[in-house]
């Protein structure tokens, strides 16, 4: 067989090998390219993008990071509310913004503070006020992808942001 002739079989094997190496559905993979995208075009400035991740047994506030940077860079923090209430707390609807994407003002005081529920220690975060940026954001942790979270089953354990958002 000539080399001419073996490029057009080897190029449609290798078509068919990488699709078949797709492991998400388009779906999926339409959302993380839409997430990508939404972060990247998010402005410059002296903020953070917050997302509630609310758990009853627990007392940390959710994920923290800074704009144009990726959710797998993002804290799990507890709240420091001396100079302004958490939006649940304010509203006193504990944990009813659960998910909920927040443009947050205020910095980390480099402390840590002690979570008695995990046994962990989580950086602290000042607020000083914040903006809803969505009540409906894109899922950002891998039970909320695949749609087969179980209450009962999630209720302890602590999800991290997937490395792609």
């Amino acid at each position: 067989m000539s080399i001419l002739r073996a490029k057009p079989v080897f190029f449609a094997t290798a078509l068919l090998f990488f699709a078949g190496c797709q492991t998400e559905p388009g779906g999926i993979q339409n959302a993380k390219i839409a997430m990508a995208q939404r972060i990247a075009a998010e402005p410059a400035g002296d903020y953070y993008i917050g997302r509630r991740y609310f758990k009853p047994d627990f007392k940390f506030w959710g994920y923290v990071r800074r704009p144009n940077q990726p959710w797998s860079t993002a804290q799990l923090v507890m709240l420091n509310e001396k100079q302004k209430l958490a939006p649940d707390r304010a509203a006193l609807k504990f944990g009813e913004d659960n998910n909920y994407e927040y443009k947050l003002y205020g910095n980390f005081s480099g402390d840590k503070v002690y979570e008695p529920a995990s046994n962990r220690v989580y950086p602290e975060f000042i607020l000083k006020d914040y903006e809803v940026i969505s009540t409906n954001p894109p899922p950002i942790f891998k039970t909320q992808m695949s749609g087969r979270a179980d209450a009962a089953q999630t209720r302890y354990m602590i999800e991290k942001p997937e490395p792609q958002f």
